[in-house]
């Protein structure tokens, strides 16, 4: 009997390892630990299995797992002239992409909508950073491909985090409850649900979902370092800051977390928490630093890693390396790279060298390419989050609130509205007789310091 995966399509291998690479993608996909060893275990036990190697090559190029990316896409290559069709096409679909090229895999899955994996590839969420720059494809393909699954949890969880992108808020819920009622322990319907009530403002019920969740049905979960930092942003929001430092010392340790999530979960929060109003002692992200390693921050595989480096980066005022990924970025063969990340560390450069309305005026005519980045639009709005800081340093209050009114316009969090007192505040202050001409005298339009640090001390 031919081996078949979980969605019926052939595999060119024997049954252990199919068995291997089987549950090692249904781990994958929901999230689950132990997902990479069981795919390396199938090419180990059939070192011709071209999908296992491809498999690997993509967990390498997106999350940072330890492989030799390019052993890998050679062996797939190499072993994918004895596969069956589809298996070819899966493999020339990951090693276009890992080139910049998303067409292949896109045709792909028009041809082979089961092929789950490369599914998941295609929408930008917590395990994969997509295929496109332009959200509303990754929609369709997935809305496209769904039929073909029928009520499967895994393709609900997955709608449900389309639903939550597309600000369909309820809808998203309502899909993220129905697979989780199936699949308690799914990852991707966690995810969306997650989203939703962070997006809407839900941030008690929220928090105390989450925490269960974390606990509970998600222990087992290979990237629960992501669904803590969901869980630390509602703490944010709500302005405990003792609750984040609790969770950052209990969950968020970088040598804690798995691949990229060190950068981007406990590394994006570190900075966000050094920018909010009244933060004090906030861990430093040197720790983040060592762990992600020079590699990652200067030359990131993707639009989305590079975000986070160049983020990383400023929040440890390490300027040439700020310089060094601008620099590698404005050369990169891929379209975001050169156009969204390396402005993004240019206008960050700025603002760890003290030019701070000249890097607010750079994040600012960003605004509205960031989602071409990848990621959600929780994780994204970090770049906005650096444009307020940059606006308050420059002493540009009145900017700022504009910028916090439009936030609160979206959700509400007591954050948001502390910030917004601080720049009130700080407007009224430098308004006022006694300040107004040292305000004018201030070089770049820096004007006095905000009370919130731009990076951690």
């Amino acid at each position: 009997m031919r081996c078949r995966d979980a969605y019926g399509y052939e595999l060119t291998t024997g049954p252990l390892a199919a068995d291997a690479y089987v549950g090692g993608i249904r781990d994958l996909l929901r999230l689950r630990t132990g997902a990479a060893d069981r795919i390396a275990s199938s090419i180990a036990l059939d070192p011709t299995f071209a999908v296992g190697h491809a498999a690997l090559a993509l967990l390498g190029h997106e999350m940072c797992v330890e492989v030799d990316i390019a052993a890998r896409l050679a062996d797939a290559r190499l072993h994918a002239a004895r596969a069956t069709e589809r298996e070819r096409s899966h493999v020339h679909a990951i090693e276009r992409h890992l080139l910049g090229d998303p067409a292949p895999l896109v045709h792909h899955l028009a041809s082979y909508p089961r092929d789950a994996l490369l599914l998941s590839v295609a929408m930008p969420t917590i395990a994969f950073a997509g295929v496109t720059d332009v959200p509303e494809q990754a929609w369709r393909i997935v809305e496209d491909a769904a039929p073909a699954y029928g009520d499967d949890p895994w393709i609900t969880g997955l709608m449900a985090f389309v639903r939550q992108e597309q600000r369909r808020f309820d809808e998203a819920m309502d899909l993220s409850c129905r697979s989780l009622a199936a699949e308690p322990s799914g990852g991707h319907a966690a995810h969306a649900r997650a989203h939703a009530h962070y997006e809407t403002g839900d941030h008690a019920a929220g928090l105390a979902w989450m925490d269960g969740w974390i606990d509970g049905d998600g222990a087992a979960t290979d990237s629960l370092t992501h669904f803590s930092w969901h869980a630390a942003l509602h703490e944010l929001s709500i302005g405990d800051l003792a609750a984040v430092r609790a969770r950052y010392d209990g969950q968020l340790q970088p040598r804690q977390a798995v691949g990229c999530r060190a950068l981007v979960d406990s590394g994006s929060l570190l900075f966000r928490w050094a920018i909010t109003p009244d933060a004090t002692d906030v861990p430093s992200i040197e720790e983040v630093v060592a762990v992600t390693g020079r590699d990652v921050l200067e030359r990131p595989g993707t639009a989305f890693l590079g975000m986070h480096a160049a983020v990383a980066l400023l929040a440890s005022d390490d300027r040439v390396g700020l310089r060094n990924l601008a620099a590698w970025c404005a050369q990169h063969p891929g379209a975001t790279h050169r156009e969204v990340v390396a402005p993004l560390a240019t206008a960050l450069g700025l603002l760890a060298a003290g030019r701070c309305s000249a890097a607010a005026d750079r994040l600012a005519a960003l605004g509205a390419s960031t989602w071409r980045l990848g990621g959600s639009d929780a994780q994204r709005e970090i770049v906005e989050e650096a444009r307020i800081a940059a606006l308050l340093r420059a002493g540009r209050y009145d900017e700022a609130r504009q910028v916090l009114d439009a936030r609160l316009d979206r959700r509400e969090a007591p954050r948001d509205r502390s910030w917004r007192r601080s720049a009130a505040a700080q407007a009224a202050r430098i308004l006022s007789p006694s300040t107004l001409i040292s305000t004018f005298a201030s070089a770049d339009g820096a004007g006095p310091p905000s009370t919130a640090p731009v990076v951690a001390e």
